[in-house]
């Protein structure tokens, strides 16, 4: 494979963060997603130009985001069309695609459809669910109550049987349980979230609340510490660490009380913890977002992107797309969540969590 490029700060590029919609079936306060799409959706053909061209610069993994990526009506036909850079040898110059993983609410999870993203080639499903009864999955999803919550629950339950029984192995990493935690809205559900992630063989992945946009109220005082989560669960059922892998957003530990094999699994039940606010990971991002619309976005918090259509249309243009995209990379200093912590004032508002897919 060519030489990456590297960015400011050293980084090469390794992940891509595709958004497919900035549409979703909930309301989860924390990512404020929108009702409408905006215009001037990426076809499918420009996505694909897209993946290819970030995989010539050193992308390995690619995750498909939204808002709800199960509302995108071509994700199977998407995820199919990208099989050719799957079967690229290792080292072929033009770069070659390891893993396709998604992140969904599970709400629209039913069996056919697992069925479906399996066969057309999807790797990793990460879902999400924020409580264990209905009134905190209600409160968390922003639905109208403790019913509508409970429906959310029993759905994305089912959602988990039915990614496993198409194939997607918990134990083998490719099927993991997300959870955004806020100190008032559903901090008392982190033993209970942890206790069903135990009971299905899952990692359960706590994520810290993040200052992401300017619609979803965040404040300092409502982000529970990725430490004091750990501690907590820790009390009930001791942990040790396993770290945080090279370029990984999570730090992860294991439950002592599994057995664990030779290779060190513990049937997939591990606990990890997303501390962007608290214990940033900076140093060694190397993910790149794509919002629906085509927006490259070097950071999470950044508050402006580069619109790649005129390189996408009328048709696209691999080699100035290329050129493009590398040009970003490598004048790439983003290191926000750092800066936090070391600035006087917060700079301008970022573009808003549904539009850059988490």
């Amino acid at each position: 494979m060519a030489e990456r490029p590297l960015d400011l700060h050293g980084r090469p590029l390794g992940v891509l963060r595709l958004s497919l919609t900035a549409r979703c079936n909930l309301a989860c306060p924390y990512c404020c997603p929108d009702l409408e799409d905006p215009p001037d959706l990426l076809t499918l053909a420009e996505r694909v130009a897209l993946v290819e061209a970030t995989v010539g610069l050193g992308v390995h993994t690619l995750r498909l985001t939204g808002g709800e990526p199960l509302l995108h009506r071509r994700l199977e036909e998407l995820i199919a069309a990208l099989q050719p850079l799957r079967r690229r040898d290792p080292g072929d110059p033009r770069g070659a695609l390891r893993e396709i993983a998604l992140t969904s609410n599970g709400v629209l999870l039913g069996a056919e459809r697992a069925r479906q993203l399996k066969a057309a080639g999807l790797d990793r499903i990460t879902l999400s669910l924020d409580g264990t009864d209905g009134a905190s999955v209600a409160r968390m999803a922003g639905l109208g109550g403790a019913a509508a919550g409970d429906a959310v629950l029993q759905k994305v339950l089912a959602a988990i049987r039915h990614a496993r029984e198409a194939g997607f192995d918990p134990a083998r990493g490719a099927l993991k349980l997300n959870a955004v935690i806020t100190r008032s809205g559903n901090a008392d559900q982190l033993l209970p979230l942890a206790a069903l992630a135990r009971e299905q063989g899952l990692e359960l992945r706590l994520i810290e609340f993040m200052d992401v946009g300017n619609r979803n109220g965040w404040e300092p005082e409502q982000v529970l510490p990725a430490a004091e989560m750990v501690a907590r669960i820790g009390a009930a059922w001791p942990l040790e660490p396993v770290g945080r892998a090279p370029h990984g957003t999570a730090g992860r530990w294991r439950y002592r009380d599994r057995a664990a094999d030779a290779a060190g699994a513990d049937g997939g039940a591990h606990l990890a913890v997303v501390a962007s606010i608290t214990a940033p990971f900076c140093g060694d991002c190397n993910r790149l977002r794509i919002t629906a619309d085509g927006v490259a976005y070097s950071c999470l918090f950044a508050a402006d992107g580069t619109d790649l259509k005129p390189w996408l249309r009328p048709q696209p243009e691999p080699g100035r797309l290329r050129q493009a995209l590398e040009g970003l990379w490598r004048a790439r200093r983003d290191r926000w969540s750092e800066e936090r912590q070391e600035a006087a004032e917060r700079r301008p508002a970022p573009a808003e969590m549904a539009y850059l897919g988490g």
